[in-house]
């Protein structure tokens, strides 16, 4: 049987790693940025129209009513699915709300610290063009309503029951009922349609295709956003106690993702690679996604290490999005991984276990931005906002601390900061 995965050696990691955004997205997903930021509802509508999100007359935009109304249409199991796996992604957002802490300390003649203060408005982008998903509506909107925002709007392309359903959930205000790049658009620049507007947000969180992530690093400035996420990816990191057949299962999980999804394994044992190059030939074909977990296979690769220390390195060039680690003991690997944007560990503990609602976000940073970049959070709807207080009453401290602001200044040649703090003096 041939293997389903190439091989590679650690050599040629680096050259694997592939960006988010392409040239040629960047430029087709900046017409339509153009053309909504210029035109405003008609380049949303006709865009929607043009993508087979909306029909002529239907909204561009849902409120309570719609989305209270399919949270009655869809089944009581999925429903109450739905709920529970809500309760648990609000419990761990509510746990990180609770760990980032106001600050006060005492500075020269006063006092300086920060105040933690969420965002207004909170754009929420949610996929849908292949399958409805869920659980990216619960996993954005809820970190955002956990962060404190006032407004909270989920865009996707999918208006379906399961998805205005699972908006209800998560306590969403509207629901805009279009994607892709003019769907990011509208959320940074906001529209009138008719009688009524759309207004612009302030964040914009939540994984797309490759358009909706060129649309967002276009706007990136007129709006925040959380990361650029590309195809997403799973890196299995492993040794020879690991089962081929559970390792092959989560590879092909994550390759029905979309044609684009990158499945790896790293592994210290050749016999395992081979074992899993046979077990995904048997899983796949019995898979009901198997046309595009196939295509996808051909984006992933096998890289046997000769050590667990170069696997442990080799890991860390890559950064993936997700790092399940099925090792001996997987614990302290765990711990000597840098690069990973979410970490799964010990055999038992499946990727897609995080992707359905355990509790951390699954909108994770792709393409090796995991050196820098963290996944999605409360944090990203929150600006720590800094404050300085000198006390009225001068104090030797405070004198000196004056006193060193106008010798700086003096030095960088600004005689009115100089001046400014004289006057306090």
């Amino acid at each position: 049987m041939m293997d389903l995965l190439r091989r590679v050696t650690p050599g040629e990691i680096d050259r694997l790693v592939r960006p988010p955004v392409d040239e040629a997205t960047l430029e087709a997903a900046g017409k339509i940025v153009a053309d909504v930021r210029t035109n405003g509802a008609r380049a949303v509508r006709e865009h929607a129209e043009r993508f087979g999100e909306r029909v002529p007359g239907d909204p561009l935009v849902l409120g309570h009513i719609e989305m209270a109304a399919a949270l009655t249409r869809i089944d009581d199991d999925d429903r109450m699915a739905l709920e529970r796996a809500s309760s648990r992604i609000m419990s761990f957002a509510r746990a990180q709300r609770g760990s980032i802490a106001e600050l006060s300390m005492p500075i020269p003649g006063g006092r300086a610290g920060h105040t933690v203060e969420p965002v207004r408005s909170a754009g929420c982008y949610a996929p849908g063009g292949r399958y409805p998903l869920p659980s990216s509506v619960l996993m954005t909107a809820i970190a955002a309503r956990a962060a404190g925002c006032e407004r909270v709007v989920v865009a996707s392309p999918n208006a379906s029951d399961a998805m205005l359903a699972a908006a209800a959930i998560a306590g969403a205000d509207e629901f805009l009922a279009v994607g892709g790049a003019h769907a990011v658009s509208a959320l940074a620049y906001g529209f009138k349609d008719g009688g009524s507007g759309f207004e612009r947000v302030d964040v914009i969180a939540g994984p797309g295709n490759k358009f909706v992530t060129a649309a967002k690093q276009i706007v990136s400035g007129v709006v925040g956003i959380d990361m650029l996420a590309g195809p997403s990816e799973l890196l299995v990191l492993a040794d020879g106690s690991a089962d081929p057949a559970v390792v092959a299962a989560d590879l092909l999980a994550q390759a029905e993702h979309d044609a684009d999804a990158v499945p790896m394994l790293v592994t210290t044992d050749a016999g395992l690679s081979g074992s899993v190059q046979q077990e995904l030939g048997k899983q796949l074909a019995e898979l009901a996604t198997r046309e595009t977990a196939q295509r996808a296979l051909t984006n992933g690769f096998v890289c046997v290490c000769g050590s667990l220390a170069e696997a442990i390195e080799v890991t860390d060039r890559i950064g993936p999005e997700h790092l399940e680690i099925m090792t001996a003991d997987a614990e302290a690997v765990a711990a000597r991984v840098r690069n990973a944007g979410a970490c799964f560990v010990g055999a038992r503990t499946a990727e897609v276990v995080g992707d359905y609602g355990a509790g951390p976000n699954h909108t994770l940073p792709t393409g090796g931005t995991a050196r820098f970049q963290a996944g999605l959070s409360v944090m990203d709807f929150l600006r720590l906002r800094t404050w300085i207080r000198l006390d009225d009453q001068p104090t030797d401290a405070g004198g000196a601390l004056l006193a060193d602001t106008v010798r700086l200044a003096e030095m960088e040649g600004l005689a009115g900061h100089a001046a400014s703090a004289r006057k306090r003096m």
